[in-house]
């Protein structure tokens, strides 16, 4: 292997546990891979890298969750029609017993974005349902940050082919590494301290809305008319979160966003999506969605619909908002040019909305309410958050003040202020 290749997944794997986890001496580690049963196993030679760091760190276990593709293919050939409402359940209580002695949990996003396609999409559904009620209660202490988490991306070879489809074979692999490693700041001379700077900047756009206490936002792009209501006390995030002990942790590598929570009750007018979204392994591509009173009463499609369909109807919650997101036009995922058919990398390359739950940290106190209390000051609550990209080089979008008075806060894409 390469030596400077081997020199920078060893300082991406210290990005992910340092920066990402902030990973303490003593602190256990899950690795795993969301929906999916587990990491992938050719990415066996980063994640030994990673499990190298964290052991160095003190960590005084790192239990990685295996996944083989062709097995998950096989269930789905071979297995009774009527076995995909099960989940392992012992896998889910098995991450919940560390998380609540105290351990960390890294995601990996590892998967070839055509993976299941072509597959019954009921099949996928009952799949998808039984995942998310196995993890409901992990779900619920990520969304408190109970503890410290985060998720990072490794290529596999169909999702390379799908990034990179005019390079050879042999090229698709390496070149996803080279791009992961710049839009990461891998390449940097000190990439902890490139971190350290990067996450000052995004808390300082936060510091400033949280300043500003919009009520209201207005989006506005072709075949977007979109406003948003902002719950009274909502709070402006960026992903250099904290514990509720206090640890400091960055959730998710790379990160461009701030976000916050929207007042699930009022959206109204239609978005559309500028990037496809990839739901249950399926994309779903240049599909609209029309709210009234906070629910999707319209949507269509021209690829995935039915997985849309499926993704809006999975709860109450599904079909309403519970996070909007801030990310210019300019940032280096967007100026890549490169679309990477994976939620955790397009969302930092633009503006976009969830569908689903919304993150209790978003509202003042909000880690500490029932759900009940939290749904009725605006938060959403749902089984889904998924993640869709809405913005461009052409997006405008509007700050309401609480009196009344509008200011520009994007323009052409990029921040106003």
């Amino acid at each position: 292997m390469d030596f400077n290749f081997q020199t920078n997944i060893k300082k991406y794997a210290e990005l992910a546990v340092k920066v990402g986890l902030n990973l303490q001496p003593g602190q256990k580690l899950i690795v795993q891979s969301l929906r999916n049963g587990g990491v992938p196993i050719q990415t066996a030679p980063f994640i030994r890298e990673l499990v190298a760091s964290a052991y160095q760190i003190g960590s005084p276990l790192v239990e990685v969750q295996w996944r083989d593709d062709d097995l998950i293919l096989s269930r789905l050939k071979y297995a009774p029609k009527d076995s995909f409402g099960e989940y392992p359940t012992y896998l889910a209580d098995g991450i919940l017993e560390v998380i609540e002695s105290g351990g960390a949990i890294l995601t990996i996003a590892a998967i070839d974005p055509d993976l299941l396609a072509g597959q019954n999409p009921v099949v996928l559904d009952q799949m998808q349902r039984a995942y998310l009620d196995a993890w409901k209660p992990i779900s619920a202490h990520i969304g408190k940050n109970a503890m410290n988490w985060s998720l990072l991306s490794i290529p596999v070879t169909g999702w390379a082919a799908k990034v990179f489809p005019d390079l050879p074979e042999g090229e698709q692999i390496p070149a996803f590494w080279d791009a992961l490693f710049k839009i990461c700041r891998v390449y940097e001379e000190d990439p902890i301290a490139a971190w350290e700077s990067h996450l000052k900047n995004l808390q300082k756009r936060s510091d400033y809305l949280n300043q500003k206490a919009y009520r209201e936002l207005h989006y506005r792009a072709p075949g977007t008319d979109l406003k948003l209501t902002l719950p009274e006390d909502h709070i402006w995030r960026s992903a250099g979160f904290k514990t509720q002990s206090g640890l400091p942790f960055t959730a998710n590598i790379p990160t461009e966003e701030v976000f916050t929570l929207p007042d699930r009750r009022f959206t109204e007018g239609t978005v559309r999506s500028t990037r496809p979204l990839v739901y249950t392994g399926n994309v779903i591509d240049k599909f609209t969605l029309t709210f009234k009173e906070g629910k999707v009463v319209d949507f269509s499609a021209e690829q995935g619909e039915n997985f849309l369909e499926s993704l809006i109807t999975t709860d109450e919650g599904a079909g309403m908002l519970g996070e909007v997101a801030l990310v210019p036009n300019s940032s280096p995922i967007s100026q890549s040019g490169l679309l990477f058919y994976n939620t955790l990398l397009d969302e930092n390359a633009s503006c976009h909305l969830a569908l689903g739950s919304a993150y209790r940290f978003s509202l003042a106190g909000g880690e500490n309410m029932t759900g009940e209390t939290f749904k009725e000051l605006g938060g959403n609550n749902s089984l889904v958050h998924s993640d869709f990209m809405i913005g461009s080089g052409e997006l405008d979008i509007d700050g309401v003040l609480r009196g009344g008075e509008v200011e520009p806060l994007f323009r052409s894409g990029e921040w106003a202020f």
